[in-house]
């Protein structure tokens, strides 16, 4: 917690309890919450309750489609480029997906009293709504996303690797994982070949011990 404390920014999560008490560790940390956990509750339930699902998963999908009408920008557009997307996913949002929002919330306080608790169904509803303020806070705030989709998709790797090599065997070696796992998504992230991008900065490292070598953006 001593760690947290010193955290600031946006945390993006699903609804483990861990990452909220890590929130609640730290003042300058605000949790968000990932409309895609949502939308995967209402996936799972809707073999058993497929008309009220429908109703939850088409609106959410209506969220996503307000989100694609803002232009997906390259990293390397001036800043003035992507102050005016944020302004327009802002306007966006609060024009279309505020409206939406409501609705999925009269849906979910309507439906809950007519459904068993401990069904499928009951337990979505539960789940969105004992999330709904940080489900909510990108209508505030055109820099957070809906889901934290990308950063899973990152980490699959990590999870397929962990199960093949069982693990990392002591504290230090899940401390070398965790370097080099982030030097590669860091370098995919600017664009650069991971491989190439290791073996160069191997390379540095032996000629001058010490150097720092940061993955440099393609232009």
């Amino acid at each position: 917690m001593a760690y947290a404390a010193a955290c600031s920014g946006v945390l993006m999560s699903d609804g483990y309890a861990v990452y909220q008490a890590l929130a609640r560790g730290s003042p300058e940390i605000t949790p968000v919450h990932c409309w895609a956990h949502v939308r995967r509750k209402f996936i799972e339930a809707e073999s058993s309750f497929p008309e009220e699902c429908r109703k939850a998963i088409d609106l959410i999908g209506e969220l996503y489609e307000v989100e694609r009408q803002v232009p997906r920008l390259p990293r390397t557009v001036p800043e003035e480029a992507k102050a005016d997307a944020l302004a327009l996913r802002g306007r966006l949002r609060a024009e279309r997906s505020r409206p939406i929002v409501a609705k999925l919330r009269d849906w979910a306080e309507a439906t809950k009293p007519a459904t068993l608790p401990a069904s499928s169904l009951g337990k979505g509803i539960v789940y969105m709504l004992s999330l709904w303020p940080g489900l909510t806070r990108f209508l505030a705030d055109p820099r957070i996303p809906l889901d934290n989709n990308a950063a899973e998709r990152a980490l699959r790797g990590v999870v397929v690797g962990r199960k093949s090599h069982y693990g990392s065997h002591s504290k230090r070696g899940a401390e070398v994982v965790a370097i080099c796992y982030t030097l590669f998504e860091s370098a995919k992230l600017a664009g650069v070949d991971p491989h190439r991008y290791v073996i160069e900065a191997t390379r540095r490292a032996i000629v001058a011990p010490g150097a720092v070598t940061l993955p440099e953006e393609r232009t």
